[in-house]
């Protein structure tokens, strides 16, 4: 059976979307396309994203109120691109549109991420942002799911009831603040002006804790350099790690990292391999096996 968001279908959106706004969307490069299909136009200084779930469309709302939250509050993050209401709906599709940073070719140190997230940390959160809930959208994606084996929908569901029985047991010992929800380098672009966050979909008013996981999972499930989580750490001034709740935290986030591409594994089937390894692994108790980003 065909996929959802194959390349044509999402082509077709980036086309009707450009043609309402005035764009131009020859030549455009899809960037990445995971959790969202990530498009920058060749031809104007914009980049358009596509949500990939049918049950996470409802987040582009959020998205957009956290984008104006920072703007106002001056935090370094995209801006929505001027002149258009948003999110737009197109079709079935939900879109946003934002100005594209020049980017310079540099990855952010997880320094200069602690700096953002300790901004970020310290604003009150938008109406409308909602309260963490991390295993929320893990649900609506193995619902949502292009594929997916009987046998692994029960697991996943059952490992959510398990961890969240955990999470209710936490507590954290940083105060309540908005947060990233998704926090690591790849969501930081160094523009000539400096760094800035974006992907704002798992912003939510929840532990500050959950912001400084994923680094600390990334070292060690993708085997990423020890400096960057310890970068992390100091600069921000909490190291998760040590703290009693992690273990609970990292299943959490580990759930997100292998369910993302629930929604299009039809369209996207390369991704295939790398997401039943990560089953096995979590199946089997597995927690120093290396993984692989999904591309």
């Amino acid at each position: 059976m065909d996929g959802r968001f194959t390349r044509d279908k999402l082509d077709e959106v980036l086309a009707q979307t450009c043609a309402r706004l005035g764009l131009d969307a020859r030549g455009a490069a899809l960037l990445r396309f995971t959790n969202n299909a990530v498009y920058s136009l060749a031809r104007d200084p914009v980049v358009v994203r596509i949500v990939g779930s049918r049950a996470l469309r409802h987040r582009a709302r959020k998205v957009v109120a956290v984008a104006r939250h920072f703007a106002a509050h001056d935090v370094p993050a995209i801006r929505l691109l001027d002149g258009a209401a948003q999110p737009l709906h197109v079709g079935e599709h939900v879109v946003t549109v934002w100005e594209r940073v020049p980017d310079t070719g540099r990855r952010a140190t997880s320094a200069e991420l602690a700096r953002l997230l300790r901004r970020v940390h310290a604003l009150p959160a938008p109406d409308g942002v909602g309260a963490w809930s991390p295993l929320a959208d893990v649900r609506a994606r193995v619902a949502d799911a292009e594929e997916l084996d009987t046998d692994d929908r029960r697991f996943l569901l059952q490992r959510c009831d398990e961890v969240q029985k955990r999470l209710e047991t936490v507590t954290f010992a940083l105060p309540r603040a908005l947060v990233h929800g998704d926090a690591h380098p790849g969501n930081v672009i160094v523009g000539p002006d400096g760094p800035v966050l974006c992907d704002f979909d798992s912003a939510c008013s929840g532990p500050p804790e959950w912001d400084l996981t994923p680094l600390a999972v990334g070292r060690e499930r993708f085997g990423d350099p020890s400096a960057w989580y310890r970068g992390l750490a100091e600069t921000y001034g909490f190291d998760v790690v040590r703290w009693e709740g992690f273990e609970v935290l990292r299943a959490a986030r580990e759930l997100k990292l292998t369910t993302s591409v629930l929604p299009i594994l039809r369209s996207h089937p390369s991704v295939r391999h790398e997401l039943h390894r990560r089953l096995d692994d979590l199946r089997a108790g597995r927690q120093h096996t290396r993984w692989v980003r999904y591309r």
